[in-house]
């Protein structure tokens, strides 16, 4: 009999799979305890829909994601920090400081552990930097670091 999981199930399968299962396996477990309907007409539309949704929302966003990386494409964000002599900031510029200064002086948020930053900015300059936006979706932001 072929039904559609509404549940993962481990060992035979993932929600909104449709699988071959015996029918008393099917009547006597997967029914009683909700884990599954019958893949008749009515309930494979009803998928379908489902599955046609999810994949107009995740193509919204993919696009909401390019629009968001050419955006930063073009900004230079400041922060200004306290340094010493030859250019050395005291601590440094961390993912949290870009995501707030980001939020601030140009109204985007971010979360902070998208921004991939291998070890915190440690001199005054130019740096870019890359901010993983979605799936396969990367946007490049260019910050100026300049003394207080």
């Amino acid at each position: 009999m072929k039904v559609i999981l509404l549940a993962d199930i481990k060992g035979v399968g993932k929600k909104d799979q449709v699988i071959n299962a015996s029918d008393g396996y099917a009547r006597n477990y997967l029914f009683p305890k909700k884990l599954a309907v019958e893949a008749n007409n009515e309930n494979m539309l009803k998928l379908k829909a489902k599955q046609n949704g999810i994949e107009y929302k995740k193509n919204v966003e993919k696009e909401e994601a390019i629009k968001l990386a050419n955006k930063l494409k073009e900004i230079t964000l400041q922060i200004k920090v306290k340094a010493g002599e030859n250019g050395k900031i005291f601590g440094g510029v961390t993912a949290k400081e870009i995501a707030e200064n980001l939020k601030t002086q140009q109204k985007i948020e971010i979360d902070k552990k998208k921004i991939n930053l291998a070890e915190t900015i440690k001199t005054l300059g130019t740096a870019t930097v890359d901010i993983k936006l979605y799936e396969g979706v990367t946007g490049k932001l260019k910050i100026q670091i300049l003394a207080e």
